[in-house]
């Protein structure tokens, strides 16, 4: 398995300005960001340090980036990363004293609950990676599921910092026997008089998560706003953004999946108009994937420079390509920037000489094992991991 790399911070976020980050906002296309004109919402109090112009608030837990902002170098501002609750977060008094924030350790030889400040004298490590909602494409099914009706805009590449829950757990003696699974439980509030389980944030992955997982306390360099989970995230590099819970209170290592609704029968993969179940596939590792950031609907005849990103999801991306005529052909991209690392997305450029007319403009992803993003992907009830390049793709006009 081809090992994260541990990064400088200061080192990385220098670095991930570079590349074609001179391209500024201003100079791209306005057509980029003519999205949700109509009576916008305004950004609630928790997230008011978004760049409103860069968002569309689809309701106050789930804020999405526009296509066209954030993707021209490697790191997502951390003003425009989009935010998904599945219940409201708590109350921002939780970040007064963010040392004495504590999580319990479960499932391990010595249980033992450890603050924040506890964790950050067992190591610390920061990784680059792509946090991605499960429903992130949602908007491109035909068969428009429920649910909120992303584009690509629930997605960004972010800088974590923490202490690697594989340091926690050999501070702790070690896994239990037994243990198939490493579950999180987030510290929101819950509605009084109604069963916790149908409203708990806990999640399950595979107990294999632990070796690459983060404790983690800073993003992009600085403390994790309550938005994303602050004072403390469990980050799984290379999994949906759902499993990387947030202000996390307890990190258990399980023989079963919790039977939380969250993990039980949500964030399941099932047929349409057929229910969530536990045999079904459950949104865990993700996968290979890109698309178009600019331009996305009109640009002038000549040079025209075609950005976007692609990553592998649990994999390393390899490469990626390029066609303007839906599919047809292809032509291979270049990655702009440095590489962060295996769970990192990467940023592509390719220019290109454009005569009057309309393109439909595409791209396609390789991972490091070979895994081609397919051209579309099945419909399924809940809208989840859209990963087709097909529906992906962008019209412009060149006129």
């Amino acid at each position: 398995m081809t090992q994260t790399p541990k990064l400088n911070r200061r080192d990385l976020l220098a670095g991930a300005a570079g590349g074609l980050a001179a391209l500024d906002v201003a100079t791209r296309p306005t057509a980029a960001f003519a999205q949700d004109a109509a009576a916008p919402k305004p950004l609630p109090p928790y997230a008011a340090f978004k760049a409103a112009e860069a968002m569309i608030v689809h309701s106050a837990e789930t804020i999405e980036m526009k296509r066209g902002f954030g993707g021209m170098s490697v790191v997502t501002p951390s003003s425009m990363v989009y935010v998904r609750n599945n219940v409201p977060p708590p109350d921002a008094a939780i970040l007064a004293d963010r040392n004495a924030w504590s999580v319990s350790i479960a499932g391990v030889a010595k249980p033992v609950q450890l603050s924040v400040g506890d964790l950050k004298s067992l190591g610390v490590e920061t990784v680059a990676s792509v946090l991605q909602c499960s429903g992130n494409g949602r908007s491109f099914f035909e068969n428009k599921p429920s649910g909120t009706k992303w584009t690509v805009g629930a997605a960004a590449c972010i800088v974590w910092s923490g202490v690697p829950v594989r340091d926690v757990v050999a501070a702790c003696g070690g896994v239990a026997t037994g243990m198939a699974f490493m579950t999180g439980t987030g510290g929101e509030t819950l509605t009084a008089g109604l069963d916790p389980k149908t409203l708990i944030v806990e999640r399950s992955v595979p107990v294999k998560a632990a070796e690459t997982a983060m404790l983690a306390w800073e993003m992009n360099g600085e403390p994790i706003s309550l938005a994303h989970g602050g004072p403390l995230r469990l980050v799984i590099p290379g999994y949906h953004g759902v499993n990387n819970i947030k202000y996390i209170k307890s990190l258990a290592f399980t023989a079963a999946e919790t039977d939380a609704k969250i993990q039980k029968s949500s964030y399941r993969l099932h047929p349409v108009d057929v229910k969530g179940a536990p045999d079904q596939p459950s949104m865990w590792e993700m996968p290979v994937k890109s698309w178009i950031t600019a331009p996305l609907a009109t640009a002038k005849p000549g040079r025209v420079l075609v950005t976007g990103v692609a990553f592998g999801g649990i994999n390393e991306v390899k490469s990626v390509e390029l066609s303007i005529d839906g599919g047809t052909t292809w032509t291979k991209a270049a990655f702009t920037g440095p590489n962060l690392g295996r769970y990192a997305w990467r940023p592509f450029a390719v220019p290109l000489d454009l005569k009057p007319g309309t393109y439909r403009l595409v791209s396609r992803a390789t991972d490091d094992a070979g895994i081609t993003q397919p051209a579309d992907f099945p419909a399924n009830g809940s809208g989840y991991g859209h990963n087709g390049w097909r529906a992906h793709g962008v019209d412009v006009t060149v006129a």
